[in-house]
């Protein structure tokens, strides 16, 4: 895919970039003023629709910057667009910081959209799986943090 179709759906803001023309996320801003106080969630309006071809999805990440300076993260980050929707992208914020309320202001840079070939697979039902070295081991299986402490520091070459 070279090209993502976009509707702009607010003309008062520009078309969706990269920061750098070799990053992977396209910058999503939101449509409105915004206050979101500590623990509190909000839907962000990002004033784009987007038509991906089947076999594309697109998934939004919190911005690192955000999260990192005001504890600002996205409620079921990645959060994932489907080819086959055509409505607004809107971006579930959340507001982590225990203090301090964040605010925003339109056409500030919210989220960044990363669009990636998705495989669709058919669902098969088995009655038995191939075995693994891993087996059903899940979930801290591997060991905590004193566990990754504890292993000596491989050499650098």
């Amino acid at each position: 895919m070279r090209e993502l179709v976009v509707k702009r759906l607010d003309e008062g803001l520009p078309l969706p970039r990269r920061a750098h023309p070799d990053d992977a996320g396209i910058d999503l801003m939101t449509t409105t003023d915004l206050t979101i106080a500590p623990g509190e969630r909000v839907l962000a309006g990002t004033g784009i629709a987007i038509a991906l071809p089947t076999g594309y999805a697109a998934f939004v990440h919190p911005r690192s910057g955000l999260a990192a300076k005001h504890g600002l993260t996205i409620v079921n980050a990645p959060g994932t667009v489907d080819a086959g929707y055509r409505g607004e992208i809107r971006v579930n914020l959340l507001n982590t910081d225990s203090r301090h309320s964040v605010h925003l202001s339109r056409g500030d840079r919210i989220a960044q959209l990363v669009v990636q070939r998705v495989e669709l697979p058919v669902v098969v039902e088995a009655d038995e799986l191939d075995g693994s070295e891993r087996g059903e081991s899940g979930h801290g299986s591997s060991g905590g943090i004193s566990a990754w402490q504890a292993r000596p520091t491989p050499p650098s070459s």
